[in-house]
């Protein structure tokens, strides 16, 4: 994955928890500009900071790392509740709990 691509990902991660460049820049603790960097992929990102952003994004990094759109990259759906479920809270791990019995405990009436 190139920077581009990483950034494009980063800034729609971004705007899907509805986050503004200098909330997310507080988060990860750089500077707003930094972010804009990353996001139009004129900048790396460390590590360390991408850690930091899959953290704050409640994903994980290899959710970040992945082409969505791509078939080499796509996940299984056991590989992707298993990353769902490693990245949720303890509250969403109680409504992922709750919302299977519901559909397992419907299949079966």
């Amino acid at each position: 994955m190139n920077r581009r691509t990483l950034g494009k990902r980063i800034r729609e991660e971004r705007l899907r928890i509805g986050l503004t460049q200098e909330q997310l820049a507080e988060c990860v603790d750089v500077s707003t500009t930094y972010i804009g960097f990353i996001e139009r992929g004129e900048r790396s990102v460390t590590l360390e900071k991408l850690v930091l952003l899959a953290q704050c994004f409640r994903v994980s990094v290899d959710s970040l790392l992945c082409d969505p759109g791509s078939d080499e990259t796509a996940e299984e759906p056991d590989q992707r509740l298993l990353a769902l479920w490693q990245s949720a809270s303890p509250e969403e791990k109680r409504l992922i709990c709750s919302i299977c019995d519901t559909v397992i405990n419907k299949r079966y009436r």
